[in-house]
């Protein structure tokens, strides 16, 4: 018998499941509004304790011992050829970023994957975002990932590829694991690169910066908005859920895609 979504998620205080209802739509309104005023918006206590606790024990063994490392140099729009090329522009300035992760095919029984596939999910977001539908992804290696990030590890400073990026927060650390951003540095039509150099040497006042507790949806538009994760300290790693979402159906990765990702490939099953 399917689990039942409430014993996994708050739908007393976020009612996901009744769309018709006056707090369904209160919630979708304030939802929009954060996004609107700082890019993003957190739902804190949406993953219910039991459910959380539960996951991390399940999750923990496996990602000691089956998960992908990967640490890349990178800058902060994730590229490597611009037409821009003086000293210091901000294309030059070089991060590392360095994580483990475990991939949609090993979170298949999971309760992260039953969030992820709730249809009322998808719905609510396409709700806020303001989209007709959102579906999830047919990657079996990209759909829901978990991130680790452990002591001396980081996620720096990027734009996203993606409109938007729903993740949970299944694990603080210990010490750091700050999320910080700058809502809204750059637009389609300006790229802002003095801006995002100002950024990048540590000059923009407007930063600003969340500490989010387990268990808390956090929904982010990062295209235009530069965010990352302090580095961790302590013995505790950092936890982090991430659904992929998109407005048609049926997308994966290409094998190069895969292969540069989590290194290897995995093609949907017929």
């Amino acid at each position: 018998m399917p689990r039942e979504m409430k014993s996994i998620i708050n739908l007393e205080k976020f009612p996901l499941d009744r769309v018709q209802g006056k707090n369904f739509r209160e919630l979708v309104q304030w939802c929009q509004k954060e996004l609107k005023r700082e890019g993003l918006f957190s739902l804190n206590g949406f993953f219910l304790k039991s459910s959380l606790e539960e996951t991390i024990r399940k999750i923990s063994p496996i990602m000691a011992s089956s998960s992908g490392y990967k640490s890349r140099r990178h800058n902060i729009y994730f590229k490597e050829n611009f037409s821009e090329i003086s000293h210091d522009h901000p294309v030059q300035q070089q991060f590392e970023t360095a994580n483990r992760t475990l991939c949609g095919d090993q979170l298949e029984d999971s309760i992260i994957a039953v969030i992820y596939e709730w249809p009322p999910l998808a719905n609510f977001l396409a709700k806020v975002m303001g989209k007709n539908k959102l579906y999830v992804m047919a990657d079996p290696l990209a759909n829901v990932n978990v991130m680790s990030y452990r002591r001396g590890e980081t996620l720096n400073w990027h734009f996203d590829r993606s409109e938007f990026t729903t993740t949970f927060l299944l694990q603080a650390p210990e010490e750091g694991g700050v999320f910080q951003y700058r809502t809204n540095l750059r637009s389609k039509n300006n790229p802002n690169y003095v801006g995002v150099a100002k950024l990048l040497k540590g000059k923009d006042a407007d930063i600003k910066e969340i500490i989010m507790e387990p268990g808390t949806l956090n929904v982010f538009c990062g295209v235009n908005t530069p965010h990352k994760v302090t580095t961790i300290g302590g013995n505790r790693d950092r936890l982090v859920a991430v659904f992929s979402f998109f407005e048609r159906p049926e997308v994966t990765f290409t094998p190069e895609e895969q292969l540069v990702f989590y290194g290897r490939v995995l093609e949907k099953a017929h």
